[in-house]
């Protein structure tokens, strides 16, 4: 049997319909949530510039209470994701309404928002409506099995999640338990759990069970005779991370995917009695471009964590690099800044009041963040020539970051001219200092 042949071997597809009925719900939790606890107004109602992906910028007219909207369209869109229903199209619409969501702000950027893009992608792509789903039971056609690499492929997702995470940990902060000590001596007044959050000795404990658990799950998931201990592990340190972290939706999701881990007939059988299995009159095997596309859809996803060791300097400082690698609650980084703008066509110079035009959150990224600062930069040569006609300089008076509470760096020299400077995409910007 060729590697071809074993990718496309049919496997029941009762993880593959499980998940997508879990992730779906998560998404409607998320959907809804997002505007429940107040998240949509303060990311993408209240601030006047969202900071979108550099390249992205015309989402920016989606900004403002059109995006409560957009949240209750993306809740509704899961809903039929989560029961299968016109799954073609609602597949579609929630990979793109998220990825619209993604693309939009950079302000909360966190990894689950990343993986849940990669996901709803994935499943643009797969036939995970054939079975338990609307789509199947209104057609009156069933069929309970997909490909061996349909499986596959969610499980090598969890391993980059996972393997990488572990790799971005092996720095001095994470080492010295710096991160950690931050993170929960700030939490020492947590009911129960607050005097063992504090303990030195547990401190290190997270620290370092987190290079090795997070090295070893998904191994220790793929290997039938750990697989139960593995599953128990991993629900005790996702919903840990949930309680302790908050971090919304992303334990859950982890902790949905180990199903792919399971044998499908358990999975029927424990799950899925009232669906037994049967097979379409024909099922034709994938087409090979498909395998291909998915090999490089895996590849990118090796290269994007490995990338910022082509750039200059340290990732935690400069950021290059650091989205979409998995860097997964590795440091805590604040700051200081100060803009200038001066327009020589009249010979003034505006101190700029942040508060006039971000949020909290966002000036502290801006402080810390060098895409951040160069594209704030293009935002008010923009608002302070708006007919293209006077020259304008900007420049970032002050600035300090700390890395964990250490540090009290300067990412940028006040002479740089940020309204003449162009962003480098693929390379270093040179305008960066401190790049070690």
């Amino acid at each position: 049997m060729n590697i071809f042949q074993t990718l496309t071997h049919k496997n029941d597809n009762a993880a593959l319909v499980i998940f997508r009925s879990l992730f779906g719900l998560l998404m409607v939790l998320e959907s809804f949530g997002a505007i429940a606890t107040g998240w949509v107004r303060k990311t993408l109602v209240e601030p006047k510039f969202t900071f979108n992906f550099i390249g992205f910028d015309f989402l920016q007219i989606l900004q403002g209470q059109l995006m409560y909207s957009y949240f209750v369209i993306m809740g509704i869109v899961s809903i039929f994701f989560m029961l299968g229903y016109k799954y073609k199209w609602s597949s579609i619409g929630l990979a793109l309404l998220w990825t619209g969501c993604y693309l939009m702000q950079k302000a909360s950027y966190n990894n689950h928002y990343y993986l849940i893009m990669l996901v709803s992608w994935s499943f643009v792509f797969l036939p995970a409506a054939k079975d338990f789903s609307l789509d199947s039971i209104l057609t009156k056609s069933r069929n309970s099995f997909c490909e061996h690499w349909q499986i596959l492929l969610f499980k090598i997702q969890l391993g980059i999640v996972f393997i990488f995470g572990s790799i971005a940990k092996l720095y001095p902060g994470w080492l010295e338990a710096t991160f950690i000590k931050n993170a929960f001596n700030a939490k020492k007044n947590y009911w129960l759990i607050g005097d063992l959050l504090g303990s030195e000795p547990f401190q290190y404990l997270i620290s370092y069970g987190g290079i090795i658990f997070d090295a070893l799950i998904v191994p220790l998931l793929w290997y039938k005779p750990t697989r139960k201990i593995a599953f128990i592990g991993l629900l005790i340190f996702n919903l840990f991370n949930s309680v302790v972290f908050q971090i919304g939706i992303f334990p859950y999701m982890v902790i949905a995917m180990a199903v792919f881990f399971y044998d499908g007939e358990w999975l029927r059988n424990t799950f899925l009695k009232k669906y037994p299995v049967v097979t379409a009159s024909s099922v034709e095997p994938s087409k090979p471009y498909l395998l291909y596309g998915f090999s490089v859809f895996i590849l990118i996803q090796v290269f994007l964590p490995l990338r910022h060791h082509f750039f200059e300097g340290d990732v935690n400082w400069n950021e290059a690099g650091h989205r979409c690698s998995w860097r997964m609650m590795l440091r805590s980084k604040h700051g200081k800044i100060k803009f200038e703008v001066h327009n020589h066509s009249n010979n003034k110079t505006d101190k700029i009041v942040l508060s006039e035009y971000l949020t909290t959150k966002q000036i502290n990224d801006l402080a810390t963040k060098p895409d951040f600062m160069w594209q704030f930069a293009q935002y008010l040569k923009k608002e302070y020539d708006k007919e293209g006609k006077s020259n304008i300089s900007i420049h970032v008076t002050e600035n300090k970051v700390w890395l964990n509470r250490k540090g009290g760096r300067s990412l940028i020299s006040p002479k740089t001219d940020l309204a003449k400077e162009k962003w480098n995409y693929f390379g270093n910007n040179n305008w960066i200092l401190n790049k070690s």
